[in-house]
């Protein structure tokens, strides 16, 4: 399997209801697969591998756990897709989308018209997030979002009367979704091939990875501060008179679990500010607690001017994204006429109540301050004590619930696999036939399990990621 094929989801939504399970099991799993491979198209898949070797069907979901249609139980460490934080099987969401759509199931918020869910969301998320962003844009998902910063982007800089603002920079191998411009303004290669119409005026500079492409003897700290200074040098040849925003994840997620050294992100942070360029930060993946803060900007140490949101906005519950506005940039929104975008669906009220559920739970069960204090560092260390001096892992980054380990020839000489992602395919699937989901991306080895795991589910999910990873060494011949 290529490493275009690496990212199949082969998690599927649980049904909530017995009754919605009981009549999913009148199917055999044979029978599921067959209409799956009649009629539907999976995400980022080879379809024709896919449908010979056939879908794994899930069918239910408790805590970390899931469950396939023969029954097999599974442990989740990827949170579905990045997004169940706070587990599987919550009631209190169940309950507030049923209390919801009773009360109002959809209204729009066009034509000066709002909503009781979407008020105390707004309000909810200014309490959370870092003081300076107060005001909230909604749509359906990350990618969205992506598209909307785009458009608030441009339009700030209208406002300002500096109309040749059009460039945004963005990284290699970074993520922000799979729509036209959010693809665009990720930075991934082969989505690029089949994208001939890509968004005009996006750039990209190269990603602070120091195993995979330090050269020499800098340290982590000075690779990452030349990375950074790419940003100025790209400014400088377009012009910062054309520059409008950079955007990057904190740390990018589905390019790798990939953290940069602390001098990474302070100097992003001042060549914006020198040049007078916005600075957004994609917590599609990091936000709601993932790294121990509630947002992975913090984590990092720094202000960006908006943020992009979704996922664990809602725990993957219903689908909902958002973007945070800075104080400075809300203002010149808000008070110089219509800003011209809008999704049927934005602030949708159940999505919206829900939200207000799940970031409750975060709160006042104390779920971000645990994986802070409590079960992050417990899952970094086990991490750590168990892969210290493993024949074939070069790297672990990460903070919180999130980690990459990185899949290497030669650990100590920071040397890859030449076929790195046929080996992260082939430790994915001892992962996915022991029972663990834990995904490959080309020779990184990613987990970011729901943030109410507790160190005994740690430690299964870290013995299992083990039984795959020893497993692949074994086929490589390396001990």
């Amino acid at each position: 399997m290529s490493y275009r094929t690496e990212e199949v989801a082969y998690v599927q939504p649980a049904q909530p209801a017995a009754s919605a399970q009981a009549t999913q099991q009148k199917r055999s799993t044979a029978e599921y697969r067959a209409l799956d491979a009649a009629h539907h198209i999976h995400p980022f898949s080879d379809m024709g591998s896919l449908n010979r070797s056939g879908s794994r069907v899930i069918v239910k979901a408790q805590g970390v756990y899931l469950w396939d249609s023969d029954d097999n139980k599974i442990i989740d460490g990827m949170a579905g897709l990045w997004c169940v934080n706070v587990g599987y099987g919550r009631k209190e969401l169940a309950d507030a989308a049923y209390r919801q759509m009773q009360e109002l199931p959809f209204y729009n918020t066009f034509f000066k018209t709002t909503h009781p869910p979407v008020i105390e969301l707004s309000a909810l998320l200014a309490e959370l997030a870092p003081e300076p962003f107060n005001h909230f844009f909604y749509c359906n998902s990350g990618s969205e979002g992506n598209d909307t910063v785009l458009r608030i982007v441009h339009q700030y800089w209208a406002t300002q009367g500096k109309h040749s603002k059009k460039f945004v920079i963005s990284r290699k191998n970074g993520y922000h979704g799979s729509t036209i411009a959010g693809g665009t303004l990720g930075g991934m290669g082969y989505m690029h091939e089949q994208m001939p119409s890509k968004v005009e005026n996006i750039v990209h500079i190269d990603q602070p990875y120091f195993f995979g492409e330090a050269e020499g003897n800098l340290t982590p700290e000075e690779f990452a501060l030349a990375r950074a200074q790419q940003l100025e040098a790209k400014i400088l040849e377009i012009g910062a008179d054309n520059v409008a925003a950079f955007i990057g994840e904190p740390f990018q997620g589905a390019g790798g679990v990939i953290f940069p050294a602390s001098t990474y992100w302070p100097e992003i942070q001042r060549i914006c500010r020198k040049y007078d360029i916005l600075l957004v930060a994609d917590e599609v993946i990091g936000g709601f607690g993932r790294t121990g803060e509630w947002f992975a900007h913090q984590h990092f140490g720094f202000e960006p001017d908006l943020i992009t949101l979704a996922k664990g906005l809602t725990s993957g519950y219903v689908p909902m994204g958002a973007v945070g506005l800075h104080d400075r940039v809300a203002k010149a929104i808000i008070e110089n006429g219509d800003f011209n975008h809008g999704l049927t669906y934005s602030g949708h009220p159940v999505a919206a109540a829900v939200a207000v559920a799940n970031l409750k739970l975060l709160r006042d069960d104390k779920i971000v301050e645990r994986v802070k204090t409590d079960t992050g560092p417990y899952f970094q260390k086990k991490l750590r004590d168990t892969f210290a001096n493993h024949p074939i892992i070069g790297e672990i980054s990460g903070a919180g619930l999130v980690a990459g380990l990185q899949l290497a020839e030669d650990p100590k000489a920071r040397k890859r696999f030449a076929n790195g992602g046929e080996v992260g395919t082939i430790c994915r699937d001892f992962c996915f036939n022991g029972n663990l989901i834990m995904r490959a991306t080309g020779d990184r080895m990613l987990l970011s399990p729901p943030l109410v795991i507790n160190k005994l589910e740690i430690d299964e999910i870290v013995a299992k990621a083990k039984y795959a990873i020893d497993a692949t060494a074994q086929q490589l011949g390396i001990s």
